[in-house]
């Protein structure tokens, strides 16, 4: 399976056509945006509700200030770039120039691309992506999929990638890796803990200054696609949803993803011509993660009366505002997208809170509800802290409302909020009870499941997860898993994902609250070319790996 490098002529003209009919409509301007913000001045402005961070700009760490607002994607290039709203398209080339899996998808063979140069002056070349996949090889904290990488090997631009497993599951996540530079990291000893504060890489930008609020980026003097229009990025990570709102109704961030209440009234509404928001969704979901590596959370009866007593549609409608898909299928898949994957048995079946169906089951497990307590089968009383980072107003939101429902049966349940970084790394290592966390997604349900349920992923607490937050482990998951992974058919596909939703109703290893959309909010009043419903060349938010892709595509508005 051969991939070549397209000529990008059609996505030229399809953004430069968006970028007309923008301009068009916002050719009767409305009030003037704040001083010093947007494309007058060559900055655009991001905004993140996340709360001060540390100076760490490692691209291989989620817990890194690089990744919760999203800047090291322009600073580190992938070998592709990956359309997660459209994932039946091509991906589209980058540091590869072309790429070629055999047919078992055990051996990807990459030819990469001449011409890109590190921020620092070094020249970029394929001896950097054999090093990095090398460095992600031997270092389990970079692997945080548990791709079953064995040997690299160079020769001259061409880099080969041989896996003791199939890799077609796996095919965009190997592609989308973020390249470094072999001269500087090969000088580091513990990679995993270091903090990078210096970042070299390929992309058009540089870090210029980094405060735990602030991070600004400005663009090189050169780069080989050809330098953006925008000439610096601003990233400010406000304390909280409700500060990010406001600094959005403002102008004063043009571009994020965060939750608002009343999205049309205290957003749209205030700049109705240029305040845009797009929120496509695909398979994923969020949900609370149980850590079942703690009692009584290893339980599976436990942990289906949690999921039968949690109002989904309150937590869809009090919580989300209706702006996140409400999740109404026992297996988590979203409807209407995950229609075609759904196991038979499973055809028309909705949740909906049911207390005494969890009484029963608790009953049947030996737990016991007296005077309003509920105690498991050794006397002790059921009590969970739910966590989430403080100013995540949609997260603690739905908590409250999970707080008041296992009420019902008795389990004395509190909220508790803690930083972003504290809490990333607390649903990291597994110090947590429960908490609401996202999912992955993909083309297919796989990618959720994996995420949740892939044994592959597992690590004692106390240890760096990557996934599978809540320690769940399954024979009868990791066979299905491997199975569809395997599968040369799709028959065998099939039959593997129905085995999966079946495991996931029966032991709940996480309880699906809404589907996960992948959105932004994105102001047009200084820069036009967003990705939208008319022209969804990817996802729109900017902590994706693709939020390059946009910025690149970006034109000042006038």
């Amino acid at each position: 399976m051969r991939v070549r490098a397209r000529t990008g002529r059609t996505a030229a003209a399809a953004a430069a056509l968006l970028a007309l009919s923008l301009l068009a409509a916002c050719s009767a301007a409305g009030p003037e945006g704040p001083a010093g913000a947007g494309g007058g001045t060559g900055v655009l402005h991001v905004g993140m509700p996340n709360g001060p961070l540390a100076d760490n700009s490692n691209p291989f760490l989620d817990t890194s200030a690089g990744a919760s607002l999203g800047y090291r994607s322009m600073i580190y290039e992938p070998l592709a770039m990956v359309n997660s709203v459209r994932p039946e398209l091509d991906d589209q080339p980058w540091l590869a120039e072309e790429w070629e899996w055999s047919e078992d998808f055990r051996t990807l063979t990459l030819t990469i691309r001449n011409g890109p140069e590190w921020s620092d002056g070094e020249e970029f070349s394929a001896a950097d992506v054999a090093y990095t996949f090398q460095l992600i090889r031997d270092t389990d904290a970079f692997n945080g999929h548990a791709i079953p990488f064995e040997e690299v090997v160079q020769d001259g631009n061409s880099v080969r990638i041989t896996f003791g497993e199939p890799q077609f599951v796996n095919q965009n996540r190997i592609l989308e890796t973020y390249i470094v530079p072999e001269h500087i990291w090969s000088a580091i000893d513990t990679p995993e803990t270091w903090d990078n504060k210096e970042p070299v890489g390929t992309g058009p930008y540089e870090l210029k200054t980094f405060t735990p609020q602030t991070v600004t980026l400005t663009r090189r003097d050169s780069y080989w696609k050809g330098l953006p229009e925008v000439e610096e990025l601003r990233y400010t990570s406000y304390n909280d949803n409700n500060a990010q709102t406001t600094a959005l109704a403002k102008g004063e961030t043009e571009w994020s993803f965060v939750f608002m209440p009343d999205y049309e009234k205290v957003y749209v509404d205030k700049d109705p011509d240029h305040h845009h928001l797009w929120f496509p969704s695909g398979l994923g979901i969020h949900g609370l993660w149980l850590n079942t590596e703690r009692a009584p959370f290893d339980d599976p009866a436990l942990r289906r009366a949690i999921s039968h007593v949690i109002d989904r549609k309150a937590i869809h409608e009090q919580a989300h505002a209706g702006l996140y898909p409400q999740i109404e299928n026992p297996t988590g898949l979203p409807m209407p997208a995950g229609e075609g994957f759904l196991a038979p048995e499973f055809d028309g079946e909705e949740h909906t809170v049911d207390v005494a169906a969890a009484l029963q089951e608790l009953e049947g497990a030996g737990y016991d509800l007296t005077d309003g307590v509920l105690t498991d089968p050794a006397g002790e009383p059921v009590t969970m802290t739910l966590t989430d980072p403080a100013g995540w107003s949609d997260y603690l939101t739905a908590l409250s409302i999970i707080e008041d429902d296992l009420g019902e049966i008795g389990i004395e349940a509190r909220v508790q909020t803690q930083t972003v970084d504290s809490w990333r790394n607390a649903v990291d290592t597994g110090d947590f009870d429960a908490t609401l966390h996202w999912t992955d997604t993909g083309a297919t349900p796989y990618d959720m499941y994996q995420h949740v349920m892939n044994g592959a992923l597992y690590r004692p607490l106390g240890e760096s997860a990557g996934g599978n937050y809540g320690r769940f482990r399954s024979e009868g998951a990791d066979e299905a898993l491997t199975a569809y992974a395997e599968a040369v058919d799709d028959d065998t596909r099939t039959e593997a994902l129905h085995a999966l939703q079946r495991i996931f109703v029966e032991e709940v290893p996480v309880v699906p609250t809404v589907a996960g959309p992948i959105g932004a909010q994105y102001n047009t009043r200084n820069w036009v070319g967003w990705p939208d419903e008319d022209d969804p060349y990817g996802p729109p938010q900017p902590t994706q790996r693709n939020s390059l892709d946009i910025v690149l595509r970006l034109t000042a508005a006038g």
